[in-house]
């Protein structure tokens, strides 16, 4: 397979002929935060958290879908980099539930881990949140709204590893929720319990249902 060759932070470095900027950056060990991205799965640069810098470039690019190229220069950490990536976490946040000392995967988010990493503390854009339900019906999961970032992760694996494809984006722009066709509860569709969507899901939308009620 043909070598791709060109600079990341200015040093030179040598990838395949198809693979990502991210996937690059990560065999060189080189940090680029994600939370949509699920190698081989999920692919879609919706979460923005993953920006990079390409010279002569205008706007900053999604580095999970940007394919490599001979000769461009990426900057993974420049100021405007890390300014873009701040205010995308601020908006993700700003239609988060943020109740996290009470949430079961409190400090095992990955969202927490990225506020905590780029110094997010205080969410200057508030208003209406747009996830409101809870899910629980199921005998196994609980699905939480009002946490989903709506990274598309749990439709990924359900779709594409799983094969059943119960969940999927519903609505637009605001509105838009992943959730069962028909605004129907998890327990009402061909869901098989696998709980693969929990173990995927960043941060705490999706869990195992307690025994203890």
């Amino acid at each position: 397979m043909k070598g791709i060759t060109f600079k990341i932070n200015g040093a030179e470095i040598t990838a395949p002929e198809g693979t990502t900027v991210l996937e690059a950056a990560r065999m060189h060990h080189i940090d680029i935060p994600t939370l949509c991205y699920l190698k081989g799965v999920n692919q879609i640069g919706a979460c923005r958290m993953c920006l990079v810098e390409i010279k002569g470039a205008k706007a900053l690019q999604a580095s999970c879908v940007y394919p490599v190229a001979d000769g461009i220069e990426v900057l993974t950490n420049s100021p405007r980099v890390r300014e873009a990536r701040r205010v995308n976490l601020e908006l993700i946040l700003s239609n988060h539930n943020r109740e996290c000392t009470t949430c079961v995967r409190s400090e095992n988010c990955e969202l927490q881990k990225l506020a905590k990493d780029l110094g997010v503390q205080d969410i200057p854009f508030e208003g209406e949140k747009s996830g409101h339900w809870i899910d629980d019906a199921s005998p196994s999961i609980v699905r939480d709204e009002t946490k989903c970032i709506l990274c598309r992760r749990c439709v990924a694996v359900c779709r594409k590893v799983q094969g059943i494809g119960v969940l999927g984006p519903v609505g637009r722009g605001f509105k838009t929720q992943v959730q069962p066709v028909f605004n129907k509860s998890i327990a009402d569709v061909g869901c098989i319990n696998c709980g693969q969507c929990i173990v995927n899901c960043p941060v705490g939308a999706l869990k195992e249902k307690s025994s203890i009620q």
